[in-house]
This record gives C-alpha cells, sequence and structure tokens, in this order.
C-alpha cells in the first residue's frame, strides 16, 4: 500500500483518533495530578495572631493546617502582653495555601534600659530627636535664668538629676532644664559668684 493510501485508510484515521484520547487522556489525568498536589483553589484566611501567646498560635494554625516560625522578640510595648505576637507575615486576611508558614514577632518581658547621653549645652532642638532615637520621651521643660536660650543645662528622671551615662528604662520621660536666655554676661557672672543663693525655676508654661 502507498504511502498515500495509507494516510487516507482507514485505519489511519483510527490511529490517529486513539493517539488524540491518549494525548487528551494524559493532560486531563496530568491537570487533575497537578491540581492535587498543589491543593489549587483551596486556599486559607490568615487569622490575626496578634496578641496571643506563641502556645495559642501553635493551637489556632495547627486547626487551620498552617505552621509557624518565631522570628525575634521586640522592644517591648506596653500595648501588648508580655510575650504576645507584635507582628505577622503574612497578615491576617491575606488568602494562603495549605501548610503555609507564618512568621511571627512577639514582645519582650520588659522594657531595655539605655544609657544617658551627653546632652548638656546641646539645644533643644538637638536634644529632642537624641532622646527619641534612644526610645526614650520628652518630659517636662522647665526654664531658668542663663545666658543660653534654649541650651540644656540639666537633665532630670523623676526629680533627680541625671549624669552622662546614667541608665533608665526605655519610654521613659527625660525632664530638660533650659535657658532663657533673658540673663547677660554680667548676670551669669554674678550668679556664679552667688553660690549661696538659689535660682528660681520658672515653668515654660508660665512664661
Amino acid at each position: 500500500m502507498s504511502l498515500r493510501k495509507y494516510l487516507t485508510s482507514r485505519v489511519f484515521g483510527v490511529q490517529v483518533l486513539i493517539a488524540v484520547a491518549i494525548v487528551v487522556a494524559l493532560a486531563y489525568l496530568f491537570m487533575h495530578w497537578l491540581t492535587f498536589t498543589t491543593d489549587h483553589g483551596h486556599e486559607i484566611s490568615v487569622p490575626d495572631l496578634r496578641k496571643l501567646t506563641e502556645e495559642q498560635v501553635q493551637t489556632k494554625l495547627d486547626e487551620l493546617d498552617l505552621d509557624y516560625e518565631l522570628l525575634d522578640s521586640v522592644d517591648y510595648r506596653n500595648d501588648f502582653p508580655q510575650f504576645s505576637v507584635v507582628e505577622q507575615d503574612p497578615s491576617p486576611g491575606t488568602k494562603v495555601k495549605v501548610g503555609r508558614k507564618i512568621y511571627i514577632k512577639v514582645n519582650t518581658s520588659g522594657f531595655s534600659s539605655v544609657k544617658i547621653p551627653n546632652l548638656i549645652e546641646k539645644t533643644y532642638r538637638e536634644a529632642v530627636p537624641t532622646l527619641r532615637a534612644l526610645g526614650l520621651d520628652e518630659g517636662t521643660v522647665t526654664y531658668v535664668p542663663n545666658l543660653g536660650k534654649d541650651m540644656v543645662l540639666e537633665m532630670r528622671f523623676k526629680g533627680r538629676n541625671l549624669k552622662v551615662g546614667d541608665r533608665v528604662l526605655k519610654s521613659s520621660k527625660i525632664d530638660l532644664v533650659l535657658g532663657d536666655g533673658k540673663m547677660s554676661y554680667q548676670e551669669e557672672e554674678n550668679a556664679a559668684d552667688t553660690l549661696s543663693v538659689p535660682i528660681e525655676e520658672i515653668p515654660v508654661n508660665e512664661q
């Protein structure tokens, strides 16, 4: 039989149909296998894990066939319970596949301490960013007669004077005593000579 007759014969047509059917069947089975292995279409909404303990996180994620990994602890935040989740990735509400790992960061047990920097004779504008960079807050600002306007003369915490290198807890409020810039050079020299005369402080809200 010639090639031309074979290509137009019924036998060849049947073989072509069988080959096409086999290819379609294999493609169908492959797609189903791929769907099964990737769990296509089965997504889970990530729960909100914030303020949960690590044990509570594990229980909650086990129920959803999800996993987690503890990345690190963060600086203490008093708006979260100790050792509770502060940050998570992916964020709550994100759709993920079964078995996805959720990364968490937990709160520490309390504020860490920091050393007081040297702010003496720094300006108020220089002092405040320095405090905030260390995790400290600005407390009460008080003015006293001094030649240097807005210059830091003293640092205080809960009524006591602080020295450079003293340690306080993060988020502590540091009170600043500033010069009011209203004293002349002569007055400053006279005040230095009169050590027995205390300098009256002028609260900022009374100026």
